[in-house]
């Protein structure tokens, strides 16, 4: 198959950083244990919109330029840091109130949207993803490389979305949940406080 020597690292390098636990999968397990397994899949859809967005800047060549405009990454970082503050305070509101609603009330269906915004003000998205592609990187990368290792990594992104809303909308997490809700609202809380202000830090520091 044509690329594969090239695809495999670029897509076991994305796997291994979009598996791990960060603000996105944390807030798709939150999903899926208030709202169950279709609005978490609706918000990985979002969520893997946003990463499409990021793949096609890194693909593109506008990561490198991002990256060397401090101007630019110190906005999208205080901008990233804003929204997972205002995250945390949803949650944290929500503990308080011992209400199921938190991450903003859900009446209005815009799970996606919020999926969609969460990706897209996380400015290390971009630096996962120049990393991924730089692990496949040589004499063979042409469009055709680039096009299909982003969209490998897109389905990756979102395969591992739904496997978090399934894993998390079963019934005993959700049990769990409502059993505990006050408690793991305000975890949920004190990790996006904490990255968030990491986020802010990092853009005033440069």
């Amino acid at each position: 198959m044509p690329y594969l020597d090239g695809i495999i690292p670029v897509a076991l390098a994305f796997f291994v950083v979009t598996v791990s636990p960060g603000p996105a999968n944390i807030a798709t397990a939150m999903v899926a244990m208030r709202r169950g397994r279709g609005d978490g899949f609706v918000f990985g859809l979002g969520l893997s919109l946003g990463l499409a967005f990021w793949g096609l800047i890194a693909a593109t060549g506008m990561g490198a330029l991002l990256q060397g405009s401090a101007v630019l990454l110190s906005a999208l970082k205080i901008l990233g840091g804003l929204y997972l503050l205002w995250l945390a305070l949803s949650a944290w509101r929500a503990a308080e109130s011992a209400e199921t609603e938190a991450l903003g009330t859900p009446r209005d269906g815009r799970w996606f949207l919020r999926g969609l915004m969460l990706n897209l003000s996380n400015p290390k998205a971009v630096f996962a993803w120049m990393a991924a592609l730089s692990m496949g990187m040589g004499s063979h990368s042409d469009a055709g490389f680039i096009t299909l290792a982003t969209l490998i990594c897109v389905a990756l992104g979102f395969l591992n979305y739904a496997l978090w809303a399934a894993a998390f909308s079963l019934p005993g997490f959700m049990a769990g949940y409502r059993r505990f809700q006050r408690w793991i609202d305000r975890i949920v809380a004190g990790l996006f406080a904490m990255a968030g202000a990491s986020l802010i830090r990092s853009a005033l520091d440069r």
